[in-house]
């Protein structure tokens, strides 16, 4: 039988995976045009599917019965052959519900303000206003309400990001700015790549409660292999396979001064995770056809640090990975989006009197005191953890890995 994801482009899809974890082994993805889509559902041995865009509203025709949820929302992301019969359903509502619930954010009683007007935002509308919202308001690049006038919702309580926008590969975009909306307390993204969108970025910024689409993407595929196989799945299963996702698909992120360990404990932790380490200063030497002291000596140091921005840009946006910095990565307040919207980060600690300054231009020009002076708070400011490296190697990539393994999850 013939379970997967339908859609039209699904390169950067985490639906395979949360399946499999399920059980569902034959699950695939399924690009198609939309001229072979009929034909495609007209297939005798469609067991169950999951459907993303831009085909959520197109396969409700092809469907001989729809749940009353889906035909509510006018979007279905799930199909069921059951006698010969396609079944649609949407278990996304489900999975944002779930979403929200876990966020502490609720929708009674709030105004909703939601971004998009595709079938993302049909399930968010419908479940704002089945769970109690005051005002469910709907901005679109064209319709009533746009982004030309959102100040006439600057009293939003609740923003959902119902668009593409900021999505991977285009890291670093944001709909809306939340600081137009001071009663602000709770944004919700669909997006799930990255984990951290510039919308949350600044909701995390501003303190303001805020999940990614991650969370809804599993509740959802929980729910929809119950209908897939009439059973019911544990609670237990979709907060099991967050978790998992969530560490896969995380990067460990290592920042640090100039000498303080950051090369060779990542060795140490690539044979530990089995994780590709990535080196930054490695990849702007590759880069540039030149070694550090050599693009210092004759560019200056301006023109390093926005070779190390741009690298940092692309690297950033991976997941999974294991990414090492150079010591003055923290300079540039800019470099902090791309490492923490997809990693933890933790900065490696050792006794400045041992840091080794060999090769290193700014090293040489500086003290270690002077340094760490001028860089402890930058290093503040961009860590989740402290790693002391005054130890050995391995006890430090231990470490790190034992807190990644108990804190990447949530």
């Amino acid at each position: 039988m013939e379970y997967g994801l339908l859609g039209r482009k699904l390169g950067h899809s985490w639906s395979a995976p949360i399946h499999h974890e399920l059980g569902c082994s034959a699950y695939r993805l399924i690009e198609l045009e939309p001229e072979e889509l009929g034909p495609f559902l007209k297939r005798e041995d469609i067991g169950g599917l999951n459907v993303t865009i831009p085909y959520k509203r197109a396969v409700m025709e092809y469907c001989d019965e729809l749940d009353p949820l889906a035909q509510a929302i006018g979007s279905v992301n799930t199909i069921v052959r059951r006698n010969g019969k396609l079944h649609g359903y949407n278990t996304d509502a489900i999975g944002l519900r779930y979403m929200a619930s876990r966020a502490g954010i609720a929708f009674v009683g709030k105004k909703v303000v939601v971004l998009g007007s595709g079938g993302a935002s049909l399930t968010a509308q419908a479940l704002a206003k089945a769970d109690g919202a005051r005002e469910v308001v709907v901005i679109s690049r064209s319709g009533e309400n746009n982004y030309e006038n959102l100040h006439l919702h600057a009293d939003a309580d609740l923003i959902i990001n119902a668009t593409p926008v900021g999505m991977f590969p285009r890291c670093g975009e944001s709909p809306v700015d939340l600081r137009a909306f001071p009663q602000c307390s709770g944004v919700l993204d669909a997006i799930y790549n990255p984990r951290r969108t510039a919308l949350l970025l600044q909701a995390e910024e501003l303190g303001i409660p805020c999940s990614d689409g991650l969370p809804m993407l599993v509740a959802q595929a929980v729910a929809a292999e119950e209908y897939f196989f009439d059973k019911t799945i544990p609670a237990s299963e979709t907060e099991r396979i967050l978790r998992l996702l969530r560490s896969r698909m995380t990067n460990i992120v290592l920042i640090g001064m100039p000498g303080s360990g950051k090369t060779t404990v990542g060795e140490a932790l690539e044979q530990l995770t089995g994780r590709e380490a990535i080196d930054l200063d490695r990849e702007i030497v590759r880069r540039a056809g030149r070694s550090i002291p050599e693009i210092f000596a004759s560019d200056g140091e301006a023109s390093f640090r926005e070779l190390e921005r741009q690298v940092t840009a692309e690297i950033g946006a991976m997941s999974g990975k294991l990414i090492l910095t150079g010591g003055g990565v923290v300079k540039d307040p800019r470099n902090y989006a791309p490492l923490h919207q997809n990693g933890r980060i933790y900065h490696i600690w050792r006794e400045l009197d041992v840091l080794p300054v060999e090769g290193r231009p700014i090293s040489q020009r500086s003290s270690a005191e002077a340094l760490w002076a001028e860089r402890k708070p930058l290093y503040e400011a961009f860590r989740d953890a402290l790693v002391d490296n005054n130890g050995t190697v391995e006890e430090t990539a231990q470490a790190i890995w034992r807190d990644f393994c108990e804190d990447s999850g949530t």
